[in-house]
């Protein structure tokens, strides 16, 4: 099992003219996971904040141009976006913007790309945002086009329905080779986890193992009607954790987080309890074929969290 550490919370205590703090924070999150033996590093693609997460009028940088940051703070752990909506970006200018990461990031690009959901955000920002099938057309083409133009030479081409380009050159090309991981966010069991045998070289899913089990099965099965293997498609999940020696301690927090949802729901989303109780949770999506955990910790004490997390989760694995 390897770990992945996402930041979904940019509030940021910061005044107007002291932006070296917003870096500060950043430097020492990142950093720290990076020495506690996280393997990668990822934010949300999204111009404001979402409902689950904050208020949408409160601070949120864009995923891209943070990450570029990031790249400079760090040395080797990986960074990715979990997950760019493709409405957000042309695909063609998204390969471009990726490939520049990889580079500047000496081959540390972790692509997370996904069919976009958030339709206010959408319609607030200008961007068309069409129906789901629609959605998840663009996305299999997108896929195509950002690998065309990482690998062909030495330009790409492509005339699909909803995208075209014509002798575009992405130069120079990522670092990684044959091209930079992409994963494939969603677990739409007709379409989008078919997208996902077909393209993908990693999948995320939320849910519990139970769910997790159901969809990776369905997974297998598209990659047995169009050939592909199953075990060369990295399986992550994303889980919020709340770990803490006093058992009571983690329900309450989770609870407020949750806000009276049943348990049962609860249970899709989170990973919480004692160190025992979270290693042998985190032990059940192993045994389902989870490979890969990306973790959402405590926003309010994240450092705090992240160091718990470190020596009494990673640790043991």
């Amino acid at each position: 099992m390897r770990f992945g550490l996402q930041k979904p919370n940019f509030n940021f205590d910061y005044r107007d003219d002291d932006t070296s703090q917003i870096i500060d924070s950043l430097k020492n999150l990142a950093t720290t996971a990076e020495n506690n033996g996280f393997d990668s590093f990822w934010v949300m693609d999204h111009f404001h904040q979402i409902p689950m997460i904050g208020k949408v009028e409160e601070p949120m940088l864009e995923s891209w141009t943070t990450l570029s940051v990031v790249a400079g703070l760090t040395t080797k752990i990986k960074l990715g976006t979990l997950v760019t909506g493709i409405m957000y970006r042309y695909p063609a200018v998204l390969a471009k913007v990726a490939a520049t990461l990889d580079v500047l990031s000496k081959g540390r690009l972790f692509m997370g790309i996904g069919a976009a959901w958030n339709e206010d955000e959408s319609h607030a920002y200008g961007i068309h945002f069409p129906p789901a099938s629609e959605r998840l057309s663009r996305l299999e083409e997108a896929i195509q086009i950002i690998h065309k133009m990482w690998t062909e030479e030495p330009s790409a081409s492509f005339n699909g329905k909803y995208y075209q380009i014509r002798n575009a050159y992405c130069n120079p090309k990522p670092i990684q080779k044959p091209s930079p991981p992409i994963l494939v966010g969603g677990g739409g069991e007709r379409k989008t986890l078919k997208i996902v045998a077909k393209y993908a070289d990693a999948c995320n899913l939320f849910g519990s193992a139970e769910t997790v089990k159901r969809k990776l099965n369905i997974l297998k099965e598209h990659c047995k009607t169009i050939g592909r293997d199953y075990d060369s498609i990295l399986k992550t999940k994303l889980a919020i954790i709340v770990v803490d020696d006093d058992k009571q301690t983690s329900e309450k927090k989770i609870e407020q987080i949750f806000k009276g949802m049943p348990e049962e729901q609860i249970r899709e989303f989170a990973i919480y309890g004692t160190p025992e109780d979270v290693l042998g949770q985190i032990e059940l999506f192993e045994q389902v074929d989870i490979q890969y955990l990306i973790v959402d910790l405590d926003p309010t004490r994240e450092l705090e969290a992240l160091d718990v997390f470190a020596n009494k989760i990673i640790k043991k694995f």
